[in-house]
């Protein structure tokens, strides 16, 4: 058992207030998930030939001022870093590829959450609450967000395996469920060169759908796909730069409920993330259909 939350501003003037609007959504997820909390948070996109990293340093003491100075003598050009504790956001103008070799060579304490133009990433071990309190999720601005609480069945309890997952740049999904055939998608995509991280079987669905768009599919086509090929019970909300998706499996046996607005839409495991919303007793709520697409955009 595992609480989903999602929000997309549509009204400009209410994305200062993002996270304000969020952090009890998620708190209020915390009977479904006390082992750890996460969240992805889509921003104004940067420009073409700059990436966010969003880096996580665990119990390691990370001098990142240390770290800005390196980077900035390996690449010529110094990075912006907003850190919060173990947690910091690097920007830099640099092929992301060369970025994160540099890391793993420099910096192997060092665990990349997410790479982007528009994404940047926190999750740890921790009741919601806490999580919300050490990143300061209160303060968060953007256009759409993805969060997840989580009481761990099938995998080890740490700031890896607690979601969201992502792969590729600008894309993430988390998970309420189980899925029965993670390593048979494993055993289809580690041939082709894509790495596993945990043994999670959240991120063989997560690499699975980003693989499918890396060859070409959309993200609705990706979604159709994964119903024939991911089996199991799930409720999945994925978020990209410009779109919040959420699907259920043919038998909707995990819950969901929609609530949608002039102004926002948000999705929540359970309505009592969504009551403090504004005007939420004039938006329409619904229960999501199984096996059906639901994606919004920005």
């Amino acid at each position: 058992m595992c609480g989903i939350i999602g929000l997309l501003i549509k009204k400009p003037e209410l994305r200062e207030s993002l996270g304000a609007l969020m952090v009890p959504m998620l708190i209020g997820m915390s009977d479904r998930g006390p082992d750890s909390a996460g969240l992805a948070v889509f921003t104004e996109t940067l420009g073409e030939g700059d990436r966010k990293y969003s880096l996580y340093s665990g119990g390691h003491a990370i001098d990142w001022s240390l770290l800005a100075q390196d980077f900035k003598t390996e690449f010529d050009s110094p990075p912006q870093i907003h850190e919060q504790g173990n947690h910091a956001v690097l920007t830099a103008n640099a092929a992301p590829d060369r970025v994160k070799s540099w890391l793993k060579t420099n910096y192997p304490q060092i665990h990349v959450l997410s790479t982007g133009r528009t994404i940047d990433l926190y999750k740890d071990t921790g009741k919601p609450q806490q999580v919300s309190d050490r990143y300061q999720f209160q303060t968060l601005k953007g256009t759409h967000l993805v969060g997840h609480t989580r009481m761990a069945t099938e995998s080890a309890v740490t700031p890896a395996h607690a979601h969201p997952f992502t792969a590729g740049e600008d894309f993430c999904l988390v998970h309420n469920g189980s899925l029965s055939n993670p390593y048979e998608i494993r055993r289809k995509l580690e041939p082709l060169g894509i790495h596993f991280e945990t043994d999670n079987d959240t991120e063989a669905a997560c690499r699975y759908l980003e693989w499918r768009m890396r060859e070409g599919d959309d993200l609705e086509t990706a979604l159709q796909r994964g119903f024939e090929e991911l089996d199991g019970f799930y409720t999945f909300l994925m978020g990209t730069a410009d779109k919040l998706a959420l699907v259920r499996d043919p038998f909707a046996c995990k819950p969901a409920i929609v609530a949608e607005t002039d102004d926002y839409v948000a999705i929540a495991s359970e309505f009592r993330s969504l009551a403090h919303l504004p005007d939420v007793n004039h938006a329409r709520l619904y229960e999501p259909a199984p096996e059906e697409l639901y994606v919004w955009t920005v």
